[in-house]
């Protein structure tokens, strides 16, 4: 169930690298809320170009340009995995079973070093 009224905010946890969500940005829901499954992010670029402004003031010229992002996780269960793989590769990402191997041997690393 999804409020279109409910606006996401973005966070950032202030501290080190050992918080909670160790500097990833982060979306409180609310219990009757759902998480956004695409998030739309303005991108703010100072063209270094002046303006004047309502009272005469230099102002400067600020373009904007609209990004999208999907959850990855809706597209991990909604497409075929070639498909999936595919759209990670766009992104610079390794297949999933690449992933996933990655992740096995790094958990493995941390189990012999904490050992």
């Amino acid at each position: 169930m999804q409020n279109k009224n409910w606006v996401p905010e973005i966070f950032y946890e202030e501290g080190d690298e050992d918080g909670l969500t160790s500097h990833i940005p982060f979306i409180t829901v609310p219990e009757d809320e759902s998480m956004p499954r695409m998030l739309f992010i303005f991108e703010s670029r100072d063209t270094g170009e002046i303006e004047p402004g309502p009272d005469g003031e230099e102002l400067p010229v600020t373009e904007i340009t609209l990004h999208q992002y999907a959850d990855m996780q809706i597209l991990k269960n909604k497409l075929t995995l070639e498909t999936y793989d595919e759209i990670r590769a766009v992104l610079g990402l390794q297949s999933l079973a690449q992933a996933v191997e990655a992740g096995k041997q790094i958990t493995e690393r941390v189990r012999d070093a904490v050992a």
